[in-house]
């Protein structure tokens, strides 16, 4: 019995630390103005509580978001950047077919991290994303991922260093 426990207990343990969020949280931290001009993307973890997503979420938001910071990251030192998610919703294929009308919210925090410096944080944001899902059928074909993870990447870059890495148009997959 106390074997049955035990492997129980450790079960619980692994199960809870895969879900431990890589941010370590706390208050907004600005970026040092000169990290703003020479900071490039080293790499990108992600970490989430349970959310309500397709299973190559973590994977369509990486590289969406790498995309977007590649783009106001155009340094020559490698920071890191860890990001947890919290919260997500998108709007329903059903009420998108029905009233052509829905948005996808991303809620996270981000930190970067300078691993030449003994992975200190040197930054940290939360980060609140809406964006809409672009009526009938841009809501029924659309990748509801990709856009909410381009929006998400964006605002990185707009809270962070000060900078949209895209002109407004129709080469993004969201308006903004």
């Amino acid at each position: 019995m106390k074997s049955i426990f035990a492997a129980a207990a450790v079960a619980a343990l692994i199960a809870t630390s895969a879900c431990a969020p890589v941010v370590h949280g706390g208050p907004p931290i600005a970026l040092p103005p000169g990290l703003q001009e020479t900071a490039q993307v080293g790499s990108i973890t992600m970490s989430s509580a349970w959310l309500d997503a397709e299973e190559d979420f973590s994977e369509t938001f990486s590289e969406e978001v790498r995309e977007e910071l590649g783009r106001c990251m155009y340094g020559t030192a490698p920071i890191n950047v860890r990001i947890h998610v919290e919260r997500m919703q998108r709007a329903g294929r059903v009420e998108m077919l029905l009233n052509g009308e829905g948005m996808y919210t991303l809620e996270g925090t981000v930190e970067f991290v300078d691993p030449s410096h003994g992975d200190r944080i040197v930054g940290r944001f939360p980060i609140s994303v809406a964006t809409t899902a672009g009526g009938r059928l841009a809501g029924l074909v659309g990748d509801r991922q990709m856009m909410v993870s381009e929006e998400f990447g964006r605002s990185i870059c707009e809270q962070a260093f000060g900078r949209n890495p895209r002109d407004r148009g129709p080469h993004n997959a969201t308006s903004g």
